[in-house]
């Protein structure tokens, strides 16, 4: 017996199709374009010399203040444990947008490619934490994300939109931390890997806002302005826990 599509499943595949169908997404989608080159061992990862971050910076509202520099530099071990739980959190994400949009072959396959980075940088991190003597510890999510996704419209496909500018937003934020700490943490092993990250972070804020925009019959402009706004707020605004996307320490 054939299934019967709900209205809510119907608007997806029709999102969906519209993605197949959209030759430019295959251009700017995720691809993990040197998985060739990774390693779980970060002392065989090729850093890159110079990444080009002029987008990130324009992309992002305000800049990571030097208080929140100061205050990471001072608890390293944190944003460590802090990181590895942003790694996960964001292969957690893609695997729920998989299933999610479960019809597109095109975008299960570009989201199974960033899962499997996103994890390869989670056991990275956690090789890290192990060659530090690095115990792992609980550590509760900051304000940032929650801040943003209370923003978040609910019905679909304007949600899912929301939800990918979002994850915009995190991943150039991401870069312009990484890029910050690599410049002055007194870890040359540790630098080095926040400088080899940026060659993949620095490109994953414009793979979800074209995945947002596929989505979306009208521009998205609109929402990545208010979006912009919201999280230039968490970044600047005073915050009294210390994490990797947190605000000006308090």
């Amino acid at each position: 017996m054939a299934k019967t599509m709900s209205k809510e499943d119907m608007t997806i595949k029709n999102s969906n199709d519209k993605v197949m169908n959209d030759s430019s997404i295959e251009e700017h989608l995720i691809v993990k374009d040197d998985i060739e080159e990774d390693d779980v061992d970060i002392a065989k990862l090729r850093t890159p010399i110079k990444v080009d971050l002029s987008a990130v910076y324009n992309f992002l509202g305000a800049r990571t203040t030097q208080a929140w520099v100061d205050a990471a530099i001072a608890n390293v071990p944190l944003i460590i444990q802090d990181h590895a739980n942003c790694e996960k959190k964001a292969a957690g994400t893609a695997m729920n947008l998989i299933f999610r949009y479960e019809f597109s072959y095109d975008l299960q396959r570009k989201l199974a490619q960033l899962i499997r980075e996103e994890m390869l940088h989670y056991e990275q991190v956690l090789g890290i934490m192990n060659d530090r003597g690095q115990a792992w510890k609980y550590l509760s999510a900051g304000r940032y994300a929650k801040g943003m996704l209370k923003h978040k419209r609910t019905y679909e496909p304007a949600a899912m939109v929301d939800v990918l500018i979002i994850g915009a937003f995190i991943e150039a934020r991401s870069c312009e931390r990484f890029a910050a700490l690599a410049e002055v943490i007194d870890d040359e092993r540790l630098a080095k890997y926040y400088r080899y990250l940026l060659k993949s972070e620095s490109r994953h804020f414009e793979d979800y806002l074209a995945l947002a925009q596929s989505l979306s019959e009208d521009s998205i402009d609109e929402r990545v302005a208010f979006f912009k706004e919201v999280e230039a707020e968490l970044i600047s605004s005073p915050d009294h826990e210390l994490r990797f996307h947190s605000g000006t320490p308090a």
